[in-house]
């Protein structure tokens, strides 16, 4: 099975200006997580979009590798049956004439 979360948008502090440091911003997040599903080992979607913003908020992280790293980490310790996790965290509003964004993918 994969789950699929997109378009999970909230605002957090992130980044490395000062402006980041001192002000919410937007970010997006997209989630594709592939794990062997059986009645004991199935992922809850709510609480999966809770993890995530409760790490991105608390943490408030400088670069958005750590971001992507944090909620790694946090998503295969709630759920180790995890074997393929796609992550994408974007800044809509960083810069006026894009969306920047960073991904990684793990295999485990």
């Amino acid at each position: 099975m994969t789950i699929h979360i997109e378009a999970l948008t909230f605002d957090v502090i992130i980044g490395l200006l000062d402006f980041e440091r001192d002000h919410t911003q937007s970010v997006i997040v997209d989630v594709s997580a592939s794990y062997d599903y059986s009645d004991n080992a199935f992922i809850d979607y709510a609480d999966m979009v809770t993890l995530i913003q409760n790490e991105l908020k608390l943490k408030r992280y400088t670069l958005l590798e750590n971001a992507l790293i944090g909620v790694k980490d946090v998503l295969y310790i709630a759920y180790p049956q995890l074997q393929i996790l796609s992550l994408k965290i974007s800044k809509p509003d960083i810069l006026p004439e894009c969306n920047v964004a960073l991904s990684h993918l793990w295999k485990f």
